[in-house]
């Protein structure tokens, strides 16, 4: 693009963005801490259901302090339900790092703020440019996808070698004037006109720079390398009992899932049938012989790399203490105890059941 076309670009693109933005409450703040918030939910959640999580979690921590001050498990637990909880953990870690070593004061110059845990380039660039108006371009998953048709690029979006290649398109077309508004807009546009299918061309702003809509195969862009099938993992997990208590652990605070809490259980070995799988995973974990034995239900739920199929049984102690062997903590609950603790999505499918079950018992 000429320098005449870059400008008319960005007016078409910002006057469009002005008369059409949805209304979010990220949106209407300056304040970095907020802004920072959104923009770490937004990275794997979409915009309706980040709102409800967005409002509760800054009521519950209103500043940099309340959320550094604060109990992971409470952290945890404001964000239970949203899935990729590496976010809070590191959302969470940040929040200390930043009182305790930066006086409380949120880095404004990119090479401090990327230092951050869970600060990759795409959060560094949206909270500085949206907070302090630091010109930052960022590149999403929408900002690619506006690219990708704009300039006709074949180079995959979902590969790494590719980040250079759309990092110089948006280079190319950033506008440092207006540095919070223009990466607004850029995103705003992938996300209600550019999408990923049935793009809204007819009313898009930019369509007559956009190679893609030239050629009319915007439907083509962005290429992408197809992975390979998702993996399916068996899992048998237990339900014990022992008098009016249950058992529950929590996992490592890093990996997957870390910090959150579950019932017992682990992987079933090829061949072997799932209340033998749970007898085994309950007796090497948690060094706890069981008994009573009755299967409860089964389970699917996806993650973004594989997927597990759960079978849940409830069982009774029979003999031994519990040792741990993977977990990094247990605690034995009363089952309308289990509220106080964040667990993860696959479980919450079936503690419904639980307490249905405990309910008809008490009745």
């Amino acid at each position: 693009m000429s320098k005449k076309q870059l400008n008319k670009f960005r007016e078409a693109l910002l006057i469009w963005y002005d008369k059409n933005q949805r209304k979010l409450p990220w949106r209407e703040t300056k304040n970095p801490f907020f802004i920072w918030v959104s923009e770490v939910m937004l990275q794997q959640t979409q915009v309706k259901q980040a709102l409800d999580y967005y409002e509760k979690f800054i009521t519950k921590f209103p500043n940099i302090h309340c959320l550094a001050a604060a109990d992971l498990q409470d952290v945890l637990k404001a964000w239970e339900g949203m899935g990729y909880y590496a976010r809070a953990r590191n959302l969470h870690k940040a929040s200390q790092f930043i009182v305790n070593e930066m006086n409380g004061a949120i880095p404004e110059d990119f090479s401090s703020f990327r230092r951050l845990p869970g600060a990759g380039d795409y959060i560094t660039a949206a909270v500085l440019s949206l907070a302090f108006d630091k010109p930052h371009p960022v590149v999403d998953g929408n900002v690619k996808r506006v690219l990708s048709r704009l300039f006709r690029i074949d180079a995959p979006a979902n590969t790494s070698s590719a980040n250079k290649i759309y990092r110089a398109k948006a280079d190319l077309l950033f506008d440092q004037n207006e540095p919070g508004l223009f990466n607004q807009a850029m995103m705003e546009l992938g996300a209600i006109i550019c999408r990923p299918k049935n793009a809204r061309c007819n009313v898009c702003p930019v369509a007559s720079f956009c190679l893609a809509f030239e050629a009319n195969d915007q439907e083509n862009f962005p290429k992408r390398i197809r992975s390979r099938e998702t993996p399916e993992y068996h899992i048998s997990v237990a339900v014990i009992f022992n008098n009016e208590r249950i058992l529950i652990t929590r996992r490592q605070s890093d990996g997957l899932l870390g910090g959150l809490w579950e019932f017992p259980g682990g992987r079933r070995q090829e061949g072997e049938a799932a209340d033998v799988a749970c007898i085994r995973n309950i007796k090497e974990k948690v060094n706890l012989n069981i008994s009573s034995l009755n299967f409860l239900t089964q389970v699917n739920h996806a993650y973004s790399h594989f997927k597990i199929k759960v079978d849940v049984f409830c069982c009774l102690v029979k003999s031994g203490t519990v040792v741990l062997s993977g977990p990094a903590d247990y605690r034995w609950i009363l089952l309308g105890e289990i509220d106080q603790f964040p667990f993860h999505a696959a479980h919450h499918k079936f503690i419904p059941m639980l307490k249905e079950l405990d309910q008809n018992r008490n009745n």
